[in-house]
């Protein structure tokens, strides 16, 4: 009986610190710093601590200046290695994210879910109302959630100048959802829209309730003809990138509780376009497809790249690269690299072939 008693106490001990369940998140990294939400103050690490080659340095920076880039930083194991501004701009400047601000919408609609305001798998129109397209009611009934969020809603995208617009009369049918990968972008930014009707709480407020303020994070919405883009200054960006590297916890306060979430926002989300998550781009995979494009390309996205890479992208090329396995999180925020792309660029791979020769 006393044997029974010890094999039935190691089975429990083992069951509540086991990292399958989704209601909780164990899986933080013990080794990161995080700066406090309240000051500017931030750790710093030297190059040389790092044995980075520092040989390398000056032609990253010159490489950063050349294409017009603001600000630049490297945050190794939470703390700051890297962090240069550029062209009159300073640290506490505010920039636009572009796309690379899709991220912040995946995780706030993550938080939602979880706090029980809607499902992945509800129709959109549960929350956007009946008529918030051209489509017929019962095409409307058919797109989900996670339509949006993965780009395969099937609305029509092939009118160039109407891809951004949100009005009913520019929102109609072309595919079956969930059959075709597009970059659109008017049915991303009515996500916007699902999060408010979920929540009953303006998506800006509910977004800085739940994550702005939780992390330090400065910035705001502004709306752009239809895009509603977001503003910070380069380390709020960096605080973001921090808290995604540990998996939506900051330091000891879980922001999203998820993991299952969390895990398929940054792991491949259907099989159209191997390297898109929840709005976010993933590195690694087999094949990618590109904004503007419906080919598929064989390769990783970011060939000179970690494999493990997840990335928020922007247009004129402003990034956010979150690296797990080194603990990583790079920030670019500037003018136009070079070709000016709504999100990947040939720029990022010029970019990391800088970066891998400094710190490999």
């Amino acid at each position: 009986m006393r044997l029974v008693l010890i094999i039935m106490t190691i089975i429990i001990s083992l069951s509540c610190s086991s990292d399958d369940s989704n209601t909780g998140n164990p899986s933080v990294n013990e080794e990161l710093y995080f700066p406090p939400t309240d000051s500017e103050e931030w750790e710093t690490l030297t190059v040389e601590s790092l044995d980075w080659n520092i040989s390398e340095e000056q032609a990253l920076y010159n490489f950063l200046e050349a294409s017009d880039t603001n600000a630049f930083l490297i945050l190794k194991d939470g703390k700051i290695v890297i962090e240069w501004y550029m062209n009159n701009f300073s640290q506490n400047d505010i920039w636009y994210w572009a796309s690379a601000g899709k991220t912040l919408t995946a995780l706030t609609l993550g938080i939602a879910q979880e706090e029980g305001y809607l499902d992945l798998e509800d129709s959109s129109l549960n929350y956007l109302g009946s008529g918030w397209s051209s489509l017929t009611t019962e095409q409307e009934i058919n797109i989900k959630v996670i339509h949006h969020l993965t780009m395969t809603t099937g609305l029509d995208f092939t009118d160039f100048f109407n891809q951004f617009c949100t009005d009913p009369d520019c929102l109609f049918y072309l595919n079956e959802p969930g059959e075709f990968w597009y970059y659109h972008n008017a049915p991303y930014t009515l996500l916007d829209n699902v999060i408010t009707g979920a929540v009953a709480m303006d998506f800006e407020d509910y977004f800085a309730e739940k994550i702005r303020d939780k992390i330090g994070m400065r910035g705001f919405w502004l709306q752009n003809g239809y895009n509603n883009i977001y503003r910070s200054d380069a380390r709020s960006m960096a605080r973001f990138g921090l808290l995604c590297l540990n998996n939506g916890t900051w330091n000891n306060e879980v922001i999203l509780n998820d993991t299952n979430y969390f895990q398929a926002m940054v792991n491949t989300s259907q099989n159209l376009n191997k390297a898109y998550g929840y709005l976010w781009w993933l590195n690694g995979k087999e094949s990618y497809r590109l904004p503007g494009s419906t080919e598929n390309f064989t390769g990783k996205l970011i060939p000179n790249a970690p494999n493990d890479l997840i990335a928020g992208l922007g247009a004129n090329d402003q990034k956010l690269y979150v690296v797990p396995s080194r603990n990583l999180v790079i920030i670019r925020l500037g003018d136009n690299g070079g070709e000016g792309q709504l999100g990947p660029s040939g720029y990022d791979n010029l970019l990391w072939e800088k970066l891998s020769a400094f710190i490999d």
